[in-house]
């Protein structure tokens, strides 16, 4: 069975949105032993994505 995080990260700026915090999260869970598996956009904003859910996992024993 596995366990699931979502970590909720903000887009910067307006005409190009960027994200830069990410990769420091994804690191940092993976050295709390969770995988990261995906993202999905949680809020769209005038066609443009401005803020994603980071999405990781880790095995649980029952």
């Amino acid at each position: 069975m596995y366990q699931y995080e979502y970590v909720n990260v903000i887009g910067e700026g307006m005409a190009a949105t960027k994200f830069r915090e990410h990769r420091e999260l994804i690191d940092r869970r993976a050295e709390e032993g969770w995988r990261y598996v995906g993202f999905v956009p949680s809020h769209i904003s005038g066609g443009e994505i401005v803020q994603i859910d980071l999405i990781f996992e880790k095995e649980v024993e029952r």
